[in-house]
């Protein structure tokens, strides 16, 4: 099992960290599920350390994963030293699943009352700094930035087996997505679906919206299969595809093959 132990504070850099600021790739990297770190006035929230090393409170392997790619694209990475169970930062403050009270059929004890005090305190704490990082990021960099979320997926959910191993997921604008998907099977043999496991109808796609759509920047979601993330290697030789199937389709939109 898995748990991260964060050196923690209460400010910007240690709730949410900024990786290579100086980075000249357009590329912004975003993990909002890096880590599974639940500060210790929580109590664990009451769940196992089972529970806590588990997809419910991180994305496993994806931090690694965006790390792989700040060294091949040097680009630049935000991400968030919190558990999502703390504080989804995926999700906007008026989200119940913010703060869920369940994950994956699994009771979080310590989120099964929160006032609307505590809501507000975990925002203040949690969201809005990861949120003022990402945008003070973008806004930072010159010309248009390229936002791209990284996740992993649990390949069980519910007892069910998923078929995709690769989701490319996105919102309203699908101009990035839609060429990824295109082109994939020439740079992978994983099954490679569209807005699998989630999609914008489960909530998913909020740094996206927010932060991409809404200031016009070319944007996507990856998700993969956490068994596909288990080792360095393993991380490693999903970036360098990621590298080469995201360089090919943003080589074709800058060539205006499709309209950007």
């Amino acid at each position: 099992m898995t748990l991260i132990d964060n050196d923690y504070a209460e400010d910007t850099k240690q709730v949410a960290t900024l990786v290579n600021p100086q980075a000249t790739s357009p590329i912004l990297l975003v993990c909002e599920h890096a880590s599974n770190f639940i500060p210790s006035e929580y109590r664990a929230l009451g769940l196992s350390e089972n529970d806590q090393a588990s997809h419910i409170a991180w994305d496993p392997g994806a931090l690694g994963l965006s790390h792989h790619l700040v060294d091949m694209l040097d680009a630049r990475l935000v991400y968030s030293n919190v558990s999502r169970l703390i504080y989804d930062c995926n999700r906007p403050p008026e989200a119940l699943d913010a703060m869920p009270a369940s994950s994956e059929g699994r009771t979080i004890p310590g989120n099964q009352v929160i006032d609307e005090a505590e809501r507000a305190r975990r925002v203040t704490r949690f969201y809005d700094p990861f949120k003022s990082l990402l945008s003070d990021t973008l806004a930072s960099m010159s010309g248009k930035p390229v936002l791209v979320t990284i996740h992993s997926f649990t390949p069980v959910y519910r007892g069910q087996a998923r078929d995709v191993e690769f989701g490319i997921l996105h919102d309203s604008d699908q101009r990035l997505a839609d060429l990824m998907l295109e082109h994939a099977s020439a740079y992978t043999t994983l099954k490679v679906m569209r807005n699998e496991p989630y999609g914008p109808q489960h909530g998913v796609t909020h740094t996206l919206r927010q932060h991409g759509i809404d200031n016009g920047y070319l944007n996507v979601m990856l998700e993969f299969s956490n068994t596909l993330l288990t080792t360095d290697i393993d991380q490693k030789n999903i970036a360098e595809m990621i590298v080469a199937l995201l360089g090919d389709a943003l080589g074709k939109l800058h060539k205006g093959e499709v309209a950007a």
